[in-house]
Order: C-alpha cells, then sequence, then structure tokens
C-alpha cells in the first residue's frame, strides 16, 4: 500500500503532549475500537501506515524539525520576526511556554504514545491474527519510528551525550500505551537512558525488518534493513561512540569506491545530487523520507513546508522567511562556484540569497530524513577520529562526497586534524537546509556561531537546549528542571 494515500484508521486513543489529555466523549464512526482494532490483517497495516504518517506531520518530520535544524546555526538569517516561524528558536532565546517548543513535544510524544499502542496491542493479539513474520516487520517498524522521535527529542531538549557521557536529565521514557487520563507524572530518564533504548529500539528493527520492498517508493517511505544501520550511524556519532558508528557502516559500506551498499537497497551516491531533490525523489540515495502528493490532506500545513521557509518565490524571494547567511557555509571559499550544489544557491534581484533544494509547495517535496551521502560521512568522520593519522578511507570517501558534485577538487589532507575539519566542511555543505547542523554542533559541545542580530551561544548558557515545555510541567508532577 502507498504510504502517500492512505486514510488513517486510528485507535481510540487521545495521546497528545506526553500522553495525559482525556478522551474524546464520542468516536467518530471511521475510527476502530481498540478492542477489534487488531482484529483484522487491513487493520493492523492501516495503523503500521498511520504511524508514518504522524511522524510526517508538519510540527515534525514534515518539515519544521530540518528548519530548526538549520537555523538554530550560522548559515542562515531571519526575514521574518514571526514567533510562529522560529524567530525564538532562530535568536537561541525560546521560552518554556514558546508554541515551537510546545508544538514539537507534543507531535513527538503523540507519535511515541501511537507507537507504544501499537505494540501493545500487537504483542496482546496482532502476532497471532498475522504472523511473527509480518509481525515482526510491523514491529520493526514502529521500534524505528520511535527511536528516531526519542532521538530527536533529545537533540533540543537534552543536554548532549558529550556532556557526562549521557549522565544529564533527558526526557521522560514513556514505553506502553496510555489509552485514558491519569498517567501524567513520570520521571525523565537520563540522555543515557533514552540513547541505550534508542539503539535497542533500532537493533530490534535491524534483524525484523525487510531486506528490501518491490518498489523505489516503499524502499524510500518505509523503513527497511538498512534504515535502520543507517540511523544507528547517526546515533552513534551523536553519542561520540564512533567504533560502533563504523561497526554498523562497516555492515552496509564497502571498503573501497564506488561505495554502493553491499546488502539490502543497494544505496549509492547520485551522480548528479539535484536528482535527489526532485520528482520522483526515490533514488537510491534516499534511504528514508518523508512522502506527500496532491491527495487533499496530505501536505504539511500552513507555515510548515520547507518551501515556504527557504524560496516561497523563486524568481524573486519574495515570502521567504529565511535567508542565506553571506557570512555561514556558503562563504565559504573552498565551496568552488561550479560546485552541482551551488546551483540550490539562488541570488534574488536585491542581492540576498536562497536555499532552493525544496521549491515546490504543492504537492510538496519530499521531506529527507536520511541519505545515503550521510552514512558516508558518519563513517568518513568516525574512522578519521579513531585512526592515529590520516585514514586513508576516509579521504576517499570524503572525496567521493565532493567530487561528485566537483570534479576539480581533491582533498588531500596532510594531518589528521585536517581531514576532520573538511568533513565537518563538507557536512555543512552537502546537507545545507537538512537539519542536521544543529545536531553535528551539540554533539561535539560546540559554540553556536553568532549571526545577523542574533548573538553566539556557549554550551553553558541558557538557550543552548529547548527549556521543558510548559505543558509538560504543569500536568507532569515529577518533573525537574
Amino acid at each position: 500500500m502507498n504510504i502517500k494515500k492512505i486514510i488513517i484508521v486510528a485507535i481510540v486513543v487521545v495521546s497528545l503532549a506526553s500522553c495525559r489529555k482525556e478522551l474524546l466523549d464520542a468516536a467518530p464512526e471511521t475510527v476502530v475500537s481498540d478492542a477489534t482494532a487488531f482484529d483484522q490483517p487491513y487493520r493492523i497495516t492501516n495503523q503500521v501506515l498511520s504511524l508514518y504518517s504522524l511522524l510526517k506531520n508538519g510540527q515534525i518530520y514534515g518539515g519544521r524539525v530540518l528548519v530548526y535544524g538549520d537555523i538554530r546555526g550560522e548559515d542562515f538569517l531571519m526575514e521574518d520576526p514571526n514567533g510562529v516561524t522560529g524567530a525564538d528558536i532562530w535568536s537561541l532565546n525560546p521560552t518554556s511556554s514558546n508554541n515551537i517548543v510546545n508544538n514539537l513535544w507534543t507531535q513527538s510524544y503523540l507519535v511515541i504514545n501511537n507507537v507504544n499502542v501499537f505494540i501493545d496491542g500487537m504483542n496482546a493479539k496482532g502476532l497471532s491474527v498475522i504472523g511473527t513474520t509480518l509481525g515482526n516487520n510491523y514491529l520493526g517498524e514502529a521500534r524505528l519510528i520511535r527511536a528516531l522521535t526519542y532521538y530527536t527529542l533529545l537533540q533540543y531538549y537534552a543536554r548532549p551525550y558529550a556532556d557526562g557521557n549521557g549522565n544529564k536529565l533527558g526526557v521522560p521514557l514513556r514505553l506502553t500505551g496510555i489509552k485514558g487520563p491519569g498517567q501524567s507524572d513520570i520521571e525523565r530518564s537520563t540522555v543515557a537512558e533514552v540513547y541505550t533504548q534508542i539503539i535497542a529500539d533500532l537493533d530490534f528493527a535491524e534483524t525484523a525488518l525487510p531486506l528490501s520492498y518491490s518498489t523505489a517508493t516503499l524502499n524510500t517511505t518505509r523503513a527497511h534493513r538498512n534504515t535502520a544501520i543507517a540511523l544507528k550511524t547517526r546515533v552513534y556519532l551523536s553519542m561520540q561512540n564512533y567504533a560502533k558508528v563504523i561497526e554498523e557502516a562497516n555492515k552496509i559500506v564497502p571498503a573501497s569506491a564506488p561505495f554502493v551498499a553491499t546488502s539490502g537497497v543497494a544505496h549509492a551516491l547520485q551522480p548528479d545530487i539535484t536528482n535527489v531533490f526532485k520528482t520522483p525523489y526515490t533514488t537510491n540515495e534516499s534511504i528514508f523520507s518523508m512522502p506527500f502528493s496532491t491527495t487533499a490532506g496530505d501536505i504539511p500545513g500552513t507555515q510548515n513546508n520547507l518551501q515556504g521557509y527557504y524560496i516561497s518565490n523563486a524568481t524573486t524571494g519574495a515570502g521567504s522567511i529565511y535567508s542565506l547567511n553571506p557570512a555561514g557555509i556558503i562563504g565559504d571559499a573552498s565551496w568552488k562556484a561550479t560546485d552541482k550544489r551551488r546551483s540550490f544557491v539562488f541570488t534574488a534581484p536585491n542581492g540576498k540569497r536562497y536555499l532552493t533544494k525544496f521549491p515546490n509547495g504543492s504537492p510538496a517535496d519530499y521531506v529527507p530524513v536520511i541519505r545515503w551521502a550521510e552514512v558516508l560521512l558518519n563513517l568518513s568522520e568516525a574512522l578519521a577520529r579513531t585512526s592515529a593519522g590520516v585514514d586513508a578511507r576516509a579521504v576517499a570517501i570524503l572525496n567521493a562526497i565532493r567530487q561528485r558534485s566537483d570534479a576539480t577538487t581533491t582533498f588531500a589532507p596532510a594531518t589528521k586534524e585536517e581531514l576532520i575539519a573538511a568533513i565537518l566542511r563538507e557536512r555543512r555543505i552537502e546537507f545545507l537546509g537538512e537539519g542536521l547542523r544543529n545536531n553535528d554542533l551539540m554533539r561535539l559541545l560546540q559554540t553556536i556561531p553568532a549571526k545577523g542580530s542574533a548573538p553566539s551561544k556557549s554550551p553553558n548558557e541558557e538557550g543552548y537546549i529547548w527549556p521543558g515545555p510548559s505543558t509538560e510541567k504543569s500536568l507532569n508532577k515529577l518533573w525537574v528542571d
């Protein structure tokens, strides 16, 4: 079933914020009771697909998470000082009552609770209805979605793992479904405890998910084995566990070029990077993306769409909420004008420059969650950091990324430090607008650089991470800042 065209068949559960809102008084006729939600195979399948629909909500991976990940960094300037579209996030001064701080939390725990309810129902009844093999496939998809969501929460609401080796407070770790009120109170788990659960979910997903699906669309929009492995390289990189990044990446990345995945979906770099961001959005470089279509209601929603944030008008740039910072990565002289990735930078008549990776509003462009280029650069960095000198494989991967867009450049770093610096710079170029800048700053405990009127923010300053949401604090009596 194509995830772009599903109609959600939901369990009768209301799970907002940390999942403690009252149940609705009456269920609409289109809603399936939780007593019968696992009675039929098609109902179970629809529930799995509904988890993806919740994940691609505009408040999370329908667009906004990528925006927050980039505007917290130094590569974008704010054109419209609007709180709804991230002014406080860009300025690094959100409060506990900020709508964005509360909305991302709410949608994330909505996803998590629906995953938990699904897992509970599958274990209680669903596996006996559809069988262990398909049931575990579905459970693998659910647990991967839960892992990604918890990982996302940690990047904004918790101290980086590197600060105390994960011993700081993280987020509430909810692992069972909530279908009624009265379960608001739960202590925050440590960052390490949440990461442990994330890895456990991804390990399960790796063993339970299929190697591939029957179409390129499904291989891009539904989780398969390589999706779990790819996400583990991201997670371990955030934990600075470079040995595990290498171990996971080596499961699918060959020792030498052309760096085509050795098993599962044959992931590879596209010769032309612009093909990744245009119809049909399903090249074998895209490991996991959020799809959108012309189906009614299947758009990220007002003020959520990536196109509106970065390039509302491809002729004038008018209406765009963020322009590119001339002092940011686009001002780096080592990023040559002939590099194909420069084609994503549009100079408007007023001289301002905008990102055009996501030019379409309806239907919206697919939102990239993770792609093969990231797995390769995750591996390259891990190899570089664990080697005594300049690691040849790390250099080869770095050159593969650069030369598919700029054949005139060959990296030949003289020292380990030069190699690491080149990899980090390449990440900023390659993933501009894809939401990874915040993750990279956080995992390395780096100061967030100043940009425009926004001052820099050191790891010890208030605003380096987001405060706990006021909605959570008002209902969870065990919350501690």
